[in-house]
């Protein structure tokens, strides 16, 4: 949206006084903070949600940021949402551990989420205050017990194999660890990262909890070292790309040639893009008898959350059915392209 004006807003950090230029609002503006912001269908879908929440005024705008931007840019951005009294919060995908990195002593209040996964996926505010969640532990969590249902890893014996130690990675490794039923929760669990800082701080997460799940920690950046990890697991496991490959950066963690596990679950957890995970899933849904899932309910579950957290409204399952019907006109039709290595999903 056009600004009405430009303010000169002043923080200090460590001592050294920093200028920002805060854009004043005209409108109530609920902000994306992400990549390619204005591809996503949040930007048609949010106008009917708001009207259907009886909060037709609020306007949706996207802040792109370049993958692992310039801290000052992700502080730029916390600025505008703190200082601007009708910038109402956001939702931010794909920097959640960047920006909090760049920007922790701007927020008044961290949710122990944030804490505990070291990411910010939500800002929001209240009495002036600006607050950080992490809410991708609650929705990941919430689209992956839809996939799966209960008593799956009881069920099947299968394992998890997590490609990306993100913030989504994070949020459905804690997400299970806290599952209360043992039934629901993997023997083992591998994370995949292709560099070891993340992978690092992943494993600090887990170290510092209490489970009963074996978790591994693999630094891999070649597909076809992937291929052999992804075929050293039991059928009925559950592979998930979250490396934002097939959205954000172009390929896929694995080749055409991996063999998903047989009577297992391929989760790919975005919803646009080229997506090659889920098209090479998708050639062996047939003859391998696997589950495969993109990341529509994701979506769904993701942003209204979100909405809810900065809106300060509830959520219930009648009121998520409205807007996921709402929205269902609008989800992109994916249609699945032959991989050149589908031949072996017959073995």
């Amino acid at each position: 949206m056009v600004a009405d004006s430009l303010e000169n807003a002043l923080m200090v950090k460590e001592g050294v006084e920093m200028k920002y230029h805060i854009s004043t609002k005209k409108e109530p503006t609920f902000y994306f903070v992400g990549v390619t912001t204005s591809k996503s269908s949040i930007m048609n879908v949010f106008p009917l949600w708001a009207e259907a929440l009886g909060r037709p005024e609020i306007v949706m705008e996207g802040i792109d940021h370049a993958l692992h931007d310039n801290p000052g840019a992700y502080r730029r951005t916390v600025a505008q949402i703190k200082l601007d009294p009708l910038s109402l919060g956001a939702l931010v995908t794909t920097h959640k551990i960047d920006l909090l990195e760049a920007a922790e002593d701007m927020f008044d209040v961290l949710h122990p989420s944030s804490r505990i996964t070291g990411e910010v996926s939500c800002i929001s505010k209240r009495d002036g205050l600006l607050i950080g969640h992490a809410k991708d532990p609650l929705t990941s969590g919430l689209s992956l017990d839809a996939v799966l249902g209960e008593d799956y890893f009881a069920r099947t014996g299968g394992h998890v194999l997590n490609f990306g130690a993100g913030g989504s990675g994070k949020a459905i490794a804690l997400h299970l660890i806290q599952k209360a039923n043992p039934h629901d929760r993997p023997e083992r669990f591998v994370m995949v990262n292709r560099s070891k800082p993340r992978l690092v701080k992943f494993q600090e997460m887990v170290e510092r909890l209490e489970t009963d799940i074996a978790f591994e920690y693999i630094l891999n950046n070649d597909p076809e070292r992937n291929d052999e990890i992804m075929a050293g697991l039991p059928d009925g496991s559950v592979v998930i790309n979250a490396t934002g490959m097939g959205k954000d950066r172009p390929g896929s963690p694995v080749t055409d040639k991996g063999l998903f596990p047989g009577d297992g679950v391929a989760w790919e957890i975005n919803y646009r893009g080229e997506l090659d995970f889920w098209h090479q899933a998708k050639a062996q849904e047939e003859n391998r008898s696997v589950t495969v899932e993109d990341g529509w309910l994701y979506f769904l579950h993701g942003w209204t959350q979100h909405i809810a957290e900065v809106l300060h409204i509830g959520m219930d399952q009648e009121t998520f059915n409205r807007l996921a019907e709402l929205a269902s006109g609008l989800r992109p039709h994916l249609v699945p392209k032959p991989r050149p290595g589908s031949d072996l999903a017959e073995t």
